[in-house]
């Protein structure tokens, strides 16, 4: 489904864009993803609406078949991996969110925090595709927010997986469109 609408108290909601995963090999090219994401951060800044940059700090504590643990062999993560991408060019007017899951709703401070700015709809974006963003986006939707995924500002270890969520999950969550079409709706949106 494309694009419709944007509510007027929408918020943005930046999934992961951190340098430790954005070092991670990915299904396309980081530059881009992080670049998209920062315009739409510019975008929903200039109007006065809500970013809210996510970043994980750790994982579940729950056994999985796959492991996401790093093997005791690898070398340690940078000192600076939880770090936000420098292109989201972050403000004081910016809300940041730690977690330890892959969705941000597991966190009780977000929907506190969009109740609270009394948002109605959220943009995700980030990565992973299939795992924080589509987590978050089922958890909005959840939690009565109309959703909204840019794409084009996200990506996910695989193509297949990127496109698994686009294709077959996102449309049953929400709207779907490029940045430039959110882009679009915000500056046709009255101010």
């Amino acid at each position: 489904m494309s694009l419709t609408v944007l509510d007027p108290h929408s918020a943005l909601i930046v999934i992961d864009l951190q340098k430790g995963v954005a070092a991670l090999p990915l299904a396309h090219p980081v530059a881009e993803v992080a670049g998209n994401a920062a315009r739409l951060a510019q975008g929903f800044r200039a109007r006065g609406l809500p970013v809210i940059l996510v970043r994980a700090t750790g994982m579940a504590p729950g056994r999985t078949e796959r492991s996401f643990s790093r093997p005791a062999d690898a070398p340690r993560p940078p000192a600076d991996s939880a770090d936000l991408l420098p292109e989201l060019n972050q403000q004081d007017s910016d809300h940041e969110l730690l977690k330890q899951t892959w969705g941000a709703f597991m966190n009780p401070e977000l929907d506190q925090l969009l109740r609270k700015l009394e948002v109605t709809q959220v943009v995700v974006i980030g990565i992973a595709t299939s795992f924080g963003v589509e987590s978050t986006a089922r958890q909005a939707y959840e939690h009565g927010y109309h959703v909204t995924l840019a794409t084009d500002a996200m990506t996910d270890f695989s193509v297949e997986a990127h496109e698994g969520s686009v294709v077959r999950i996102f449309p049953s969550l929400g709207e779907t469109g490029t940045t430039a079409e959110v882009l679009a709706l915000l500056e046709s949106a009255p101010a």
